[in-house]
């Protein structure tokens, strides 16, 4: 029996791009010729599937597995799952065809654009790859527009077969509620930091630790805490009473969760970092009752491609743009006031405090992995080019009706790919398969 291999939806896109990169030979839309030294291995309604079309899906295949980390697959057992996968995709195109969804230049463009992007090429550096690697444009293109294709057929198709009911969102709040009480607990912590310089010598190192040993001395007799900060403390909290406000231990630092998990409420011990010595005391700990999500608040400049500003035009302008942030010779707020053709422009660029699915996925993602305070390069997305920068991060809580449709959205992707993958046998199965000879 031939194990049924779908590729993720959501991937569609990134495989486009690795099969037509690849492999110089590619040919991913139905041959009307059939070489001599090829054959006929399957044909989908009319739609004919060759042993070399096997033969190019392979490879890629194996490396799929690999990154998903699934059995990998090798000889026939490879063979056979590519051609199953090439049937299951002939059959969604021509399902895509009878629904009459199509795919029109101008998204073709914006794809295409995007392509480029993410391989950090100008389209037209694109065609060329493609074309020294053996390809065409044409053909190139086609493959993208199936891509393209396909993922418009799912995304109408799959999602309002997704059930989730009540009690499995109610279920899932409280297996995670659970998790937070064991592992997560809210702690709030008193800290008095004896900072070390970075060339201190054994003698002044010694004498810190004594002072250390002092006001860790003083916490224990019962001393106030706020007192022995002011008296003691470097740190940023000398001025807050010594306290390092109510979080939970994993937005701690884990050397210092790690260093008070036996402590009990009061007490107090003293630890060393790279920083200097720390005086800690356990003032707060008690189970997590309040569900947080991280937000995030960055700004950006958007730049919309058009007319006689093209799209590599726009990331060379914003390119520019960073270089003069960074440098100091320009203001972030100012140049969005002045060039970004966005709504948030008079605003400085300020987007606010946004959540998780706010925005598409490839700004996101970017914006996810920026670290506070820094600029990404600049980013192409389907409304155009941006520079995003991010300013800060925090833990809000949320109320009871964000966090159900918060689970509920995880229990959606969880099921997208199951729900997908039954979609895509029923689809096959309407169609007309005729197998011909086995691939080799």
């Amino acid at each position: 029996m031939v194990t049924m291999l779908y590729p993720k939806p959501r991937s569609y896109l990134v495989w486009a791009f690795v099969a037509w990169t690849l492999s110089a030979s590619a040919q991913t839309t139905a041959p009307t010729k059939v070489n001599s030294r090829d054959f006929i291995v399957a044909v989908v309604d009319s739609v004919p599937i060759t042993n070399h079309d096997v033969a190019l899906r392979a490879p890629l295949l194996r490396d799929q597995l690999k990154q998903q980390g699934q059995p990998i697959l090798e000889g026939d057992a490879l063979l056979k799952a590519s051609m199953e996968r090439l049937i299951v995709e002939k059959a969604l195109l021509q399902y895509a065809k009878e629904t009459g969804i199509t795919v029109d230049d101008e998204a073709m463009d914006q794809a295409e654009q995007r392509q480029a992007a993410q391989a950090q090429l100008s389209v037209e550096a694109l065609h060329q790859k493609v074309k020294s690697e053996g390809s065409s444009v044409e053909r190139w293109r086609q493959a993208l527009r199936e891509q393209l294709t396909l993922q418009r057929l799912t995304d109408r198709n799959v999602p309002n077969r997704i059930r989730i009911s009540d009690v499995e969102i109610s279920q899932a709040i409280i297996e995670r509620q659970n998790a937070s009480v064991d592992t997560n607990p809210d702690i709030e912590l008193g800290h008095v930091l004896i900072t070390v310089p970075e060339k201190a010598n054994d003698t002044d190192v010694a004498a810190l630790q004594v002072k250390a040993q002092t006001a860790l001395a003083h916490l224990k007799r019962g001393d106030d805490l706020a007192l022995v900060a002011k008296e003691f403390s470097n740190g940023a909290e000398r001025d807050k009473g010594g306290l390092m406000g109510l979080r939970s231990a994993n937005r701690y630092p884990s050397l210092f969760v790690d260093a008070i998990k036996t402590l009990n409420i009061g007490d107090v011990t003293l630890i060393r970092s790279g920083a200097g010595f720390h005086v800690l005391k356990l003032v707060t700990k008690r189970a997590s009752g309040v569900v947080t999500i991280t937000q995030t608040h960055p700004r950006h400049i958007l730049l919309r491609p058009g007319g006689k500003l093209s799209q590599t035009a726009a990331r060379a302008q914003l390119a520019d743009y960073k270089r003069q942030i960074e440098a100091g010779k320009a203001d972030f707020a100012n140049l969005a006031r002045q060039h970004s053709q966005d709504s948030s422009g008079s605003d400085g660029g300020d987007l606010g405090w946004v959540s998780s699915g706010m925005f598409v996925p490839e700004f996101e993602e970017v914006m996810n992995k920026l670290p506070i305070g820094q600029i990404a390069d600049p980013l192409v997305s389907r409304f155009g080019v941006h520079l995003i920068q991010v300013m800060e991060r925090r833990e809000a809580p949320i109320s009871e009706r964000e966090l159900r449709d918060l689970v509920r959205n995880s229990l959606r992707d969880k099921k997208f790919d199951e729900t997908y993958q039954l979609w895509a046998q029923e689809v096959r199965g309407r169609a007309y398969v005729e197998y011909r000879d086995a691939p080799q």
